[in-house]
């Protein structure tokens, strides 16, 4: 099986290459029934790498990681099912900690710090959990 290969219902399979409108690589990683599955990385047109995480059945699963063109962490968190879970973190450009905090089911939830670009904490935020469907309300 090649490169950029369909099945014969038609669907994507195998190592995969997606590319920019003016064919620079994009990203690449494997489908596997017309669904991302495995070790994916994405780049920018300059081709600095952007982000590196898997998929599992199409979604975004398990640890991925965010990246500036400076090539500096922009964020990095978890996935479960395609939603956020667990501890999240985000950068400043310089980077120093700009966020940090939980998910569960892909909403923010417990105390969130805030931290300015030379690393003195702003402030902090409680979140709620979701309940009954209803989205998490925050607790200033």
């Amino acid at each position: 099986m090649g490169q950029n290969s369909h099945d014969e219902q038609g669907r994507k399979t195998g190592p995969w290459e997606e590319y920019f409108r003016d064919g620079r690589r994009s990203g690449h990683g494997d489908y596997l029934e017309g669904e991302k599955t495995g070790p994916w990385r994405y780049y920018l047109r300059d081709g600095a790498l952007k982000a590196v995480g898997r998929y599992e059945r199409g979604q975004l699963a398990g640890d991925w990681v965010w990246y500036r063109a400076n090539g500096g962490v922009l964020q990095a968190g978890a996935f479960a099912a395609g939603q956020q879970v667990g501890l999240w973190r985000r950068y400043h450009e310089n980077g120093a900690l700009l966020d940090s905090g939980h998910y569960v089911a892909g909403v923010r939830v417990g105390e969130w710090q805030f931290y300015a670009a030379d690393g003195t904490l702003t402030r902090t935020k409680t979140f709620g959990k979701r309940t009954a469907g209803r989205k998490a309300v925050a607790e200033d």
